[in-house]
């Protein structure tokens, strides 16, 4: 029996929580895309908010709408009252990604070519228009084999790939934000948690996320300029940039540099496609079963309108609906959050607020939505695939090393170069730990759909996915020995990377073999004992 549109409880006070989540998380991304571009590599601060914010921002706007209108469909299709909408807002590897393999590097190249700083800006621009326009076509043709996708891997591979990223990424390094800026953070966080995780409410009702924001902002602001807060303070110069995203064709000029970044590139876009099945998966979990094709479309399309109107980030759905769900939001914080980025990468106000709000006030909000994961991923799977979902947490934690690692504040690029080639009995740790984190999100789900189907005992399946990875690991899908991730053919390596694809591949390949030769033995098919704990 179909519901009435009356019927669907669209906006209730969990949309407020739900829009301040959403909305911050995408300005968290922004913060940092601005943070890499100006800071990073010099970029004038008018390109990046005048032009690549209002292009992305836009993107952003047309993906949380059509997401808005699904959950109406979906409530109408199934008479739930209790509908949440898919959140949908840039994603934050391939952010930080673009910002710093792609649009930093055509900048630099540019200027050493002779450009002045701001023609350079505007040319490193049009690359990443064009990079966001063959991203967004990759995943429009993707989208059509995302739900087999969904019904093959077993779901703690779905699941586990993301509790990772929600171990490492989403929860730990925003974590170390909170600790930088420790009694605006915990402060901060504190609220998330007790009105999130515990679900007491504050007086009034009073939404937590947007107390945890009002409060650790006004906190940062009544210590920071007497030293209390934790490192130097600066005063704002934040002001208001106005721009119209209108499509342009100024990403033509930009396709044939782009085409050396697509290895780059490329990648990034079939993890968004990865993730938005997992994140389909997950909701259906949590109880809201939307078509994998239609999440997966929108989120192409998405991409496509930010590229061409000058965006510099591709939308993805994000991670964590369920956790939205617990918040009580339904559809009116995806429409909201729509509204609120995209009018605000046009006016400007965006922009003015990345500028003005401590990253230790935000990052509590996305520690929440990591924690949700975590927690979704065990309860959803059998208690017997637990084992599958913790070892598909690895691969995550190798790219957080990585990221770590690779940054030269932390290890002078010149240290770093030295660890991937250091000799000894092993492959040098640093190259295998790149190697580990490159193509995480697929290692993780590859890893974890092989350890369910071994603990289930369908070895001939566990196998199969051991050659998935061998052949995938010869190429650079996943374990790419490059630091940037880019795919190759082996043999153009140098040593001692060049023995990361054929070492790899020949593991996984012995090791799907023994796992196939055992799959004819009389122990490996009888029926598997409860695991006592």
């Amino acid at each position: 029996m179909s519901a009435k549109k009356s019927d669907y409880e669209w906006f209730t006070l969990g949309d407020v929580n739900g829009f301040f989540g959403l909305t911050f998380d995408n300005m968290t991304n922004l913060s940092f895309l601005a943070g890499i571009l100006i800071f990073g590599f010099g970029f004038p601060a008018e390109v990046v908010y005048g032009k690549m914010f209002p292009g992305t921002a836009i993107g952003v706007l047309f993906g949380d709408l059509v997401y808005t209108w699904m959950a109406f469909r979906l409530a109408k299709k199934t008479g739930s009252a209790t509908v949440t909408a898919m959140p949908l807002g840039l994603d934050a590897p391939s952010t930080i990604g673009v910002a710093l393999a792609v649009l930093g590097p055509a900048f630099l190249a540019m200027k050493s070519s002779g450009m002045t700083e701001h023609d350079a800006a505007m040319a490193a621009w049009s690359v990443g228009m064009a990079t966001m326009v063959f991203i967004g076509l990759f995943k429009l043709a993707f989208s059509f084999v995302g739900a087999s996708v969904q019904k093959i891997v077993p779901q703690a591979g779905l699941l586990g790939s993301l509790a990772g990223i929600g171990l490492a990424l989403i929860g730990f390094l925003p974590l170390i934000d909170v600790f930088g800026m420790p009694i605006v953070g915990l402060v901060a966080l504190g609220l998330v948690l007790y009105t999130l995780v515990a679900g007491i409410e504050l007086p009034g009702k009073f939404p937590g996320v947007l107390a945890s924001i009002v409060a650790g902002t006004a906190l940062y602001y009544l210590l920071a300029p007497h030293g209390l807060a934790g490192g130097d303070y600066s005063t704002p110069t934040a002001h208001l940039r106005l721009a119209l995203p209108l499509p342009t064709l100024d990403f033509m000029r930009g396709l044939r540099p782009a085409l050396k970044f697509l290895p780059i590139a490329l990648p990034f876009g079939l993890l968004t496609v990865i993730g938005g099945v997992n994140v389909t998966e997950s909701a259906r979990v949590a109880g809201d079963d939307y078509s994998t094709r239609d999440i997966l479309l929108t989120e192409a399309v998405a991409t496509l309108i930010a590229g061409v109107c000058g965006g510099v980030a591709q939308s993805t759905p994000y991670i964590g609906q369920p956790a939205y769900k617990q918040m009580g939001s339904r559809a009116g914080y995806t429409l909201l959050t729509g509204l609120f980025i995209g009018l605000g990468g046009m006016l400007g106000y965006v922009g003015w607020m990345v500028e003005i709000i401590p990253r230790a006030v935000i990052a509590p909000i996305l520690i929440f939505v990591g924690l949700d994961i975590m927690c979704q991923a065990f309860h959803a799977c059998p208690a017997r695939h637990a084992p599958a979902v913790s070892f598909a947490f690895f691969p995550t934690l190798a790219r957080l090393l990585q990221i770590k690692l690779s940054n030269p504040s932390v290890v002078p690029a010149a240290n770093f170069a030295a660890l991937m080639v250091e000799k000894g009995r092993a492959l040098p740790e640093m190259l295998v730990t790149v190697a580990l984190g490159n193509g995480f999100i697929l290692t993780a789900m590859l890893w974890g759909a092989f350890m369910a189907e071994l603990v289930d005992r369908r070895l001939k399946a566990a196998s199969a996915y051991l050659w998935i990875l061998a052949g995938f690991s010869l190429v650079g899908i996943v374990h790419s020995a490059i630091p940037d991730g880019s795919l190759y053919w082996p043999w153009t390596l140098g040593a001692p990377a060049i023995q990361i694809p054929y070492q790899f591949a020949a593991g996984y390949a012995a090791l799907a073999l023994m796992i196939l030769a055992l799959s004819f033995t009389a122990a490996s098919r009888r029926p598997a004992r409860a695991h006592a704990h």
